[in-house]
C-alpha cells in the first residue's frame, strides 16, 4: 500500500470499534516495542480485522512516543497514552481499561515475554464463555524459556504459593489476561499496589468463570527487568491488602 492508503486503512481501524483491546503498560521500552507491535500485528490481523494496541507509558522518554508514531504511520492502530503524574504497572492498566473501546481486552507485557499468537488464545476463552482467562506458565502445555535462572523460577514459586490462599487458579503471577467487558463494571473497588493487577481483578471483581489457557513465557533480551526489590515489596504489601479484604485466615492456605 501507498502511504495514502495506509492513512486511510489506519483512520478506518481508528474510528470504528474494535473486536479487541491489547493493553500494554510501558517504562523504557521502546527498544521492543517495534517488535512487539509487529508480532501482535501478525497474530491478530489474519483473525480479528478490528483491534487496537493501547500502550500506556510513565513518561519513559526514552524514544517510546517516536515508535509509537512510526507504527501508526505504517498502519498498525496504536492509541498512546503518557502518564507525567502517575507511575506504576497496576494503575497504568486501569488507565488502559478505560481508554479501550473493545468488548475483550487483553493485558500483556511489552518486553516480548508474552508472545503474541497466544493473545488468540486468551480472546477465544473470553468468546466461549470465560469472564477472565489467564495465561499459565504451569498447566499443560505451558512453559518458560531454558534461560530461565533458578532464582528466578524459585522466586516465581514462592510468590504464587503466598497468593493460594486467594486465587485457585496455577500462575496467578501471571501477567497476561483477559477480561471481559461486563467483569469491569465490577472494578470501582479496585486499588491496586505495585504490579499484580491480574491478582487484585481475581480477588475483587470474583469473575466466574475462569479459564486457564497454557502460554509459553520468553526471557527478556532487551532492557532491563522492572521486577526490583521495592516491587517485590509492594507485592507483600499487595498481599496483607488482599488477605484483609477477603478476610483470609491460616485455615484457608492450601498446602
Amino acid at each position: 500500500m501507498d502511504e495514502k492508503e495506509i492513512r486511510q486503512s489506519l483512520a478506518m481501524k481508528m474510528n470504528s470499534d474494535p473486536t479487541l483491546s491489547v493493553i500494554t503498560p510501558t517504562l523504557r521500552e521502546a527498544a521492543n516495542i517495534p517488535f512487539f507491535a509487529k508480532e501482535i500485528s501478525s497474530a491478530l490481523d489474519p483473525v480479528i480485522p478490528r483491534w487496537e494496541l493501547i500502550i500506556v507509558d510513565d513518561n519513559s522518554q526514552d524514544g517510546t512516543v517516536e515508535a509509537c508514531g512510526r507504527l501508526q504511520h505504517k498502519g498498525l492502530p496504536i492509541r498512546l497514552m503518557v502518564r507525567k503524574d502517575k507511575q506504576g504497572l497496576a494503575t497504568a492498566v486501569l488507565d488502559g481499561f478505560k481508554m479501550a473501546r473493545a468488548k475483550i481486552l487483553v493485558v500483556m507485557d511489552a518486553d516480548l515475554s508474552h508472545r503474541g499468537e497466544d493473545i488468540l488464545k486468551l480472546y477465544e476463552a473470553i468468546c466461549t464463555g470465560a469472564e477472565f482467562a489467564i495465561g499459565s506458565r504451569y498447566i499443560t502445555g505451558g512453559s518458560t524459556d531454558d534461560k530461565w535462572t533458578v532464582y528466578r523460577f524459585i522466586n516465581s514459586k514462592i510468590a504464587s504459593l503466598l497468593a493460594r490462599p486467594l486465587v485457585d487458579v496455577s500462575d496467578p503471577m501471571s501477567g497476561f489476561f483477559a477480561v471481559s467487558r461486563p467483569l469491569l463494571r465490577k472494578s470501582e473497588s479496585l486499588s491496586p499496589v505495585g504490579y499484580k493487577i491480574g491478582l487484585e481483578i481475581i480477588v475483587k471483581c470474583k469473575p466466574h468463570p475462569i479459564k486457564e489457557v497454557p502460554i509459553h513465557f520468553r526471557t527478556r533480551v532487551r532492557g532491563k527487568s522492572k521486577l526490583t526489590l521495592k516491587q517485590q515489596l509492594l507485592y507483600i504489601f499487595h498481599l496483607y491488602n488482599l488477605y484483609r479484604f477477603e478476610g483470609v485466615t491460616s485455615e484457608k492456605w492450601k498446602w
